[in-house]
């Protein structure tokens, strides 16, 4: 048995073994792994000195709220249809409430939100000493004016959003709807409807709260509706009517019928539910059992007819307010660097107080000069350098949604554009995200025989003939049939002639899917009249279909090309259109919809012109071979498949006796009553009936890539970001699409990681992976679960070496997991991009989330804090904005930090000159003035600079790795910034020292219009690429100065400043404080310059 010595030891000093027998060892062997073995702290006096008073606290504060906000308990419940006077317990209100804070907590909530910064904290705490007479420096509002001007432009900003959702709330909650009562219809608020209530939804109406569906106008007795706002989902969902409801004779014997439904406890599920519905006033009582096909949710939409339902769940019970999670604040890593860095100020700030009253020498109360030179020396961390960042992040905003490269684009969270600058790790979806999620249907083998898109008119005449026999002998059919079907099953197999196998598979594909035919209505033409029209003569011009899954619109799609035509279907029957113009009905017996466990659907049809009863299904090949009869070319083709890049279904068949099928319904209606684990017996039920199918065929669809994926993928890995493919789609499928998208590389290798189950397993297999180098890993989410469980950090840091990795069979609450690995092991910055519903735990756990407005619907885009409109957008949104973004922030945080540094050390130079009194060197206005009007534009404008042009960058990708090394904003940068103000603000001090003459009030006049000065020059200096805004505002700021100049004469001597003495004093300190700057970095740009100059030179 092998032990491992230390936490550092990596896999390489592990002994490799050749057999699985060392591992064959009990559960308490997995305690020595040395993680395991650090968690055992020591609970002694150091664990209750360093955590366990914070432990004490937490947990009585989590009492206490317990107390104060106790939870109600969700129960089932029994709901009487129009009698909400009926229920035994209290309902929430059905209101909908989007807003964070009412009319008493919005104030202490704001500032609690403001004051959480340890930069805005520091300030209140330096504006409230001014209160206290013996600290008072200068007037209140050099110190509350610009705090208040923060606290009140994001006080102003979280009113309107707060007002906003206010509104939206209001307009949602004062819907009006019809409910019916015994009187008849009377109309009621959205927000008033309770449990109980019966209510009418017209179509393209909200459905404002959890209902089961009791009748429809429309015949069929089922009707559509549009889930994209609560699934993401963008096709349209079939909903079936309660049937013994929707044939009562009209709409008021709803009251005159006694009869409740029993649905079971609020729960966050959107796909599920199980309940009852119960008529007692019959004779026997009528039962009916409940399931998600026959409940409306509220925030759905009626998409066709009129529909009537009783609400079950109300406000917070609604499945669609129950699945809303509050999304964790991001912050990006700009903003934690100059937290670290303004702490640094702070202790520098400390420092230099200290300083300043030890050469004092500590006379009289020195703790109150500590203080004041604290005050004095504040500017050191300047106010306004949130400001100014939260002003540049919206412009950066501005900009990405104004970028017409990238039409579309929407920032949906404004306070990390800076993060997609530093990205280093890029985590995608499949479908919908590389691939468009247009599927187009390219071949179906038949075991013997494989027809291509080539060879499809082979098909259509095959089918066209096998259509036009039957005709021919269709006297005999009926008579014929059941005795051959008998014959069939007992006699030895008769090998079949091709005709009539494709006839078979395409007769399988065309009957087995959930694809419901919907006719557009057309200009002109009213909709009663049209659906009758449509009845007729299903005209195909106007024919579109809907499905829940691409895969089978494509396949229905494909039947109606090669001749047979899906042209109506309701809940209980289907019609198809021969090649010859007959219509074939089909009665639909039962219908087993596919869910991600069973991967497969299936449906019982009987033909009504020769009363056959077949058991169809088709499903994934996983699925579907245990299933189908013994065959020896599935396994082989769906592998060939798969490597084409297609997605695979199986198509098998079963032919059922009249007595076999009732003998299944039977069975299968009593499951379906059944309260306890409902699903797990209905199972059982289908499984049942699930032997020995006969196989009929393989189909291949298509899923093509978006454009430009190819290029976009190539300019990412050359930028130095490393791509993860995350999918829930199978292995063979996520690896041809990572070659044909260029994930891989043509000369990469590939290691596929194989199914692993034990640790063992999972040793030997990571073993084999490290001997390989530069190959790209494929591993599923089985065996990922596997090696994260045993060796989570030696697999994330063999996997982060890989060029590329493509996990597959991921569920979204993986993909998730999987993001929240890398932030932990690498510490680098993640991006995640995707689509769909499914990827939105994903998109919210990485540091920057992109959603792809697409196919699957919005809600990925809705969750992100970018939505793009196609995935190429990327390589701009990084390359670009990205860059800007960040190298903006940097130089314009430094640049706000230098701006009072400069001033602090004026004041430092000032205070030791004269025998170190902590006297303010500016006062009043000249301070506010300093920090706003004189140098706030020139110093915003560091915002539209740009160091490379947008061609260059998308040209040279590689310029991006140097942004993820953060060397724009580091400590060594800011070291030289520190050392920048600290020269300037000496030169300018001593400068004005050496040269006032007489008065002291000519050394303010001096050292302040250079200072001015000297911030303008500087701003030119960091500038790279100059835009007329900037000129702009340097000439602005100049000409506020100058013209303030007049009205300051209680700080200016005014006939002292219109001499020359003034002008030449003036200009000879700012040359010296600034000249030397511009030749130091004439000399770096010839000596050393940065890599982007060798490329725009």
């Amino acid at each position: 048995m092998y032990q491992l010595e230390d936490e550092s030891a990596h896999l390489d000093e592990m002994p490799l073994m050749m057999s699985e027998e060392g591992f064959e060892n009990e559960e308490s062997d997995y305690h020595t792994l040395p993680r395991a073995r650090i968690m055992q702290r020591k609970r002694g006096l150091e664990w209750f000195v360093c955590d366990g008073w914070k432990f004490l606290c937490t947990s009585c504060c989590g009492w206490l709220i317990n107390i104060c906000r106790r939870k109600k308990e969700l129960k089932a419940r029994t709901v009487w249809l129009g009698c909400p006077e009926k229920c035994e317990e209290k309902h929430p209100r059905n209101s909908i409430k989007n807003q964070k804070y009412n009319v008493f907590t919005f104030i202490p909530g704001v500032l609690y939100e403001q004051f959480k910064f340890f930069l805005n904290l520091y300030f209140l705490v330096i504006s409230c000493s001014q209160f206290v007479p013996a600290l008072k420096i200068g007037y209140l509002y050099t110190y509350w004016a610009p705090l208040g001007f923060v606290l009140a432009v994001t006080m102003t900003r979280e009113a309107i959003d707060e007002f906003r959702r206010f509104q939206r709330d209001k307009e949602v909650n004062s819907q009006l709807y019809s409910k019916l009562t015994v009187r008849g219809k009377v109309q009621v608020k959205s927000s008033d409807i309770q449990v109980g209530d019966l209510i009418i939804v017209e179509k393209n109406q909200r459905i404002p709260s959890d209902m089961v569906f009791l009748r429809t106008s429309e015949k069929a007795g089922s009707c559509f509706i549009r889930t994209d706002q609560l699934d993401g989902e963008t096709d349209w969902k079939l909903k079936v009517a309660v049937s013994c409801t929707q044939q009562l004779p009209a709409l008021g014997d709803l009251f005159s019928i006694s009869a409740y439904v029993y649905a079971q406890k609020p729960q966050m599920d959107i796909h599920s539910f199980e309940g009852t519905f119960t008529r007692e006033d019959s004779d026997p009582p009528i039962h009916e059992s409940l399931s998600i096909e026959n409940t409306l949710w509220a925030s759905t939409i009626v998409a066709s007819g009129t529909v009537i339902g009783v609400v079950i769940y109300t406000g917070k019970e609604t499945r669609s307010v129950m699945n809303t999670s509050n999304p964790k604040n991001k912050v990006g890593l700009l903003d934690l660097e100059l937290n670290r860095l303004t702490k640094a100020l702070f202790l520098a700030l400390v420092a230099l107080s200290i300083v300043m009253v030890t050469l004092q020498g500590f006379v009289g109360p020195w703790y109150r000069n500590l203080f004041r030179f604290l005050l004095l020396f504040s500017y050191i961390i300047p106010i306004s350098l949130r400001v100014n960042l939260d002003m540049g992040k919206a412009v950066y905003g501005w900009m990405m949604m104004k970028d017409e490269n990238i039409p579309g684009t929407v920032v949906r969270t404004s306070t990390i554009p800076e993060e997609l600058g530093r990205l280093v790790y890029l985590l995608t979806d499949k479908t919908g995200t590389l691939t468009q999620n247009e599927m187009i249907f390219k071949r179906l083998h038949l075991g013997t025989v494989s027809y291509g898109a080539d060879t499809m008119d082979e098909i259509q005449s095959h089918v066209r003939d096998s259509y036009s026999q039957m005709q021919s002998q269709a006297g005999g059919n009926n008579t014929g049939s059941t005795p051959l079907r008998k014959a069939q099953s007992s006699a030895p197999k008769v090998r079949k002639s091709v005709s009539s196998r494709i006839h078979e598979a395409v007769k399988a594909i065309v009957l087995c899917h959930n694809v419901t035919p919907v006719y557009e209505s057309r200009a002109g033409v009213t909709e009663e009249t049209e659906f009758a029209e449509a009845d007729q003569d299903f005209s195909d011009e106007n024919r579109t279909y809907q499905a829940s899954s691409p895969d089978e619109v494509a396949l229905v799609q494909w039947t109606e090309s090669v001749g047979l035509t899906l042209v109506s279907r309701d809940l209980t029957s289907m019609q198809l259109k021969t090649p010859s113009g007959q219509v074939l009905s089909f009665c639909i017996l039962q219908l087993f919809p596919f869910t991600s466990e069973s991967k497969r659907m299936g449906v019982i049809v009987r033909d009504e012109s020769t009363a056959e009863i077949t058991f169809y299904m088709k499903g994934a090949d996983v699925a579907m071979s245990p299933i189908v009869q013994y065959n020896d070319w599935l396994e082989e083709e769906c592998g060939n498949m798969a490597r084409e890049g297609l997605r695979t279904l199986v198509v098998a068949k079963k032919a059922l006796t009249e007595e076999q099928y009732q003998d299944f319904e039977s069975r299968y209606t009593q499951a379906k009553l059944s309260m306890h684990d409902r699903s797990l017996k209905v199972a059982a039920v289908v499984e049942s009936l699930e032997r020995e199918m006969e196989l009929l065929c393989l189909t291949g669809v298509e899923d093509q890539l978006q454009a430009d994926v190819r290029p976009t993928l190539e300019m990412l890995r050359n930028a130095g970001i490393k791509i993860w493919m995350l999918t829930g789609d199978k292995l063979e499928t996520a690896t041809c699409i990572a070659k044909s998208s260029h994930l891989v590389s043509r000369t990469q290798d590939i290691h596929i990681f194989r199914q692993v189950t034990s640790r063992g397993e999972a040793h030997l297999e990571l073993n084999a992976f490290r001997r390989k180098h530069d190959c790209a890993l494929v591993i599923s989410g089985d065996s990922l679960e596997v090696c994260l469980k045993y060796y989570e950090h030696e697999f994330v840091e063999l996997a982060c070496q890989c060029p590329a990795v493509v996990c597959c069979r991921c569920s979204p609450t993986q993909k998730a997991r999987i993001v929240t690995l890398l932030q932990q092991h690498t510490g680098r910055r993640t991006c995640a991009i995707g689509d769909g519903g499914n990827d939105v735990s994903m998109i919210q756990a990485a540091d920057c989330g992109i959603g792809i407005e697409g196919k699957e619907g919005k809600q990925a885009s809705l969750a992100a804090d970018f939505s793009i409109t196609q995935f190429r957008h990327i390589g701009r949104l990084l390359m670009v904005h990205g860059r800007n973004s960040y190298k903006r922030s940097a130089a314009l945080g430094q640049f706000v930090m230098h701006r009072g540094l400069i001033i602090s050390t004026m004041q430092a130079v000032f205070s030791s000159v004269f025998y170190f009194a902590s006297v303010p060197l500016y006062q009043g206005f000249l301070m506010v003035g300093y920090a706003t009007i004189y140098t706030m534009f020139p110093v915003f404008s560091l915002v539209l600079d740009q160091d490379v042009k947008p061609e260059m960058a998308m040209l040279y990708p590689e310029l991006y790795k140097d942004l993820t090394k953060g060397r724009s904003l580091s400590f060594k940068t800011f070291l030289i910034w520190v050392l920048i103000s600290i020269y300037q603000g000496g030169i300018l001090m001593y400068g004005a020292l050496v040269l006032f003459e007489s008065e002291f009030v000519h050394v303010v006049a001096i050292s302040f219009t250079a200072l001015i000065l000297t911030e303008l020059l500087m701003v030119a200096l960091t500038v790279r690429t100059w835009h007329w805004l900037m000129v702009v505002a340097e000439f602005l700021s100049l000409g506020c100065y100058v013209s303030s100049l007049a009205f300051l004469n209680e700080y200016f001597d005014v006939a002292f400043i219109t001499t020359v003495t003034f002008l030449w004093k003036v200009s000879a300190i700012t040359v010296v404080s600034c000249l030397p700057l511009y030749v130091l970095k004439y000399l770096r740009r010839k000596l050393s310059p940065p890599s982007y100059c060798k490329l725009a030179s």
